[in-house]
């Protein structure tokens, strides 16, 4: 069980409901908060339950796509929704876009710390087994 402080080795974008490495409960609270950043239908997949390196790069894959989107969508929104908003909606859809942006960045370096010690791990296993 682990107590209520924080592991001081882990980064600051290593999300919170993840057990650190070395944790017996790791890899569960991973794919726990993995599957939560993916679609649901990744669920359907077994081999991503079986090896949560695979869905860590699905999931790295996928918020660096919707991070992309984003960032595609704050840069030609005024072009391509002036003629069809009011001032006022247009802005709230540029921070709607700066807003998502910001939790894509986010949530895609937690996914990449959690990622690299997923693979720490299985690197270990590998070598070990």
């Amino acid at each position: 069980m682990l107590g209520s402080m924080p592991d001081q080795s882990l980064t600051p974008d290593w999300p919170a409901s993840v057990h650190p490495p070395g944790a017996e409960s790791f890899e569960q609270t991973a794919l726990v908060w993995l599957f939560e950043h993916v679609p649901a239908d990744y669920r359907l997949h077994g081999v991503l339950r079986r090896h949560p390196v695979a869905l860590a790069r699905l999931a790295r894959q996928y918020v660096s796509a919707a991070l992309e989107a984003a960032r595609e969508g704050y840069r030609t929104a005024r072009v391509d929704l002036r003629e069809y908003l009011p001032p006022h909606a247009l802005d709230q859809v540029m921070n709607a876009y700066l807003a998502e942006g910001q939790r894509a960045a986010s949530t895609l370096r937690a996914i990449e710390v959690v990622d690299a010690a997923l693979r720490t791990v299985a690197v270990g296993r590998s070598v070990d087994g």
